[in-house]
């Protein structure tokens, strides 16, 4: 049976994704939408990457751009200008530099290639967008004035979060963002900021980053079904770690 599956942010939590591949029982058939985060927190951050770059030569993947990305290949790529690089180890970076120490220069090459390769979003054919973190430009994605917040921003789910229930969606006062798209699928703000532990609906935005960076669980969704399997917490998993804690 082909199913399309949405995984929400790993944040270097290698043992998480293993648990969820087998938990959902995913197979070939199956589409994989990744939403971005692939590294910073635990310490298999390169070992992900390279699960991914092997996944993906196996099967239908699609591979979102997260913020910690993107940091990351400004590190790797030696782009820094920009770069508070000590934010950056204060918010899990400090991991993968150390997980990196040990990785040749071939591979880090291949990792900066999939960095690089990776999309800002993803629209598809039934009109469902899967993004890191959100957009800004209250005409849709294709008029976003500054690309980067594809993978930054925060008002979308802020938005989502605190809409008034009451107020139907035909009315003027509905935010316009939530009216372009049938649903919509971000990580980067975990849901165990509201005190949650598994995906959670607003609006149309369904948010599936459930923590896996701190002490919640990594979650695959069936975009069509909504039925989600999750690992056990990252905190169990790498107990012996920190994570972003």
């Amino acid at each position: 049976m082909h199913r399309k599956l949405v995984i929400g942010d790993i944040h270097g939590g290698l043992r998480a994704l293993h648990q969820i591949m087998e938990r959902a029982k995913v197979s070939k058939d199956d589409t994989l939408i990744f939403l971005g985060d692939y590294v910073d927190g635990w310490s298999e951050s390169p070992q992900v990457i390279d699960y991914l770059i092997d996944l993906d030569s196996k099967q239908e993947c699609v591979f979102i751009r997260g913020n910690h990305d993107d940091l990351l290949l400004a590190w790797l790529t030696g782009n820094t200008k920009n770069f508070d690089e000590s934010m950056w180890f204060q918010h899990g970076g400090e991991a993968t530099v150390l997980a990196y120490a040990n990785v040749s220069e071939a591979k880090k090459q291949l990792h900066i290639d999939f960095l690089k390769s990776l999309k800002d979003y993803f629209l598809d054919s039934q009109n469902r967008l899967f993004i890191h973190a959100g957009f800004t430009n209250m005409n849709g994605i294709h008029y976003e004035y500054f690309p980067r917040l594809f993978y930054w921003d925060r008002t979308l789910w802020e938005t989502a979060l605190s809409l008034d229930e009451s107020i139907p969606k035909d009315s003027l006062h509905y935010p316009k963002r939530l009216k372009l798209y049938d649903e919509i699928y971000i990580g980067h703000t975990p849901v165990t900021k509201i005190n949650k532990t598994v995906p959670v609906q607003k609006a149309c935005v369904w948010n599936i980053d459930t923590g896996a960076a701190f002490k919640g669980s990594l979650t695959v969704l069936d975009v069509d079904t909504k039925k989600f399997w999750q690992s056990e917490p990252l905190n169990v998993l790498y107990f012996n770690e920190k994570g972003r804690n």
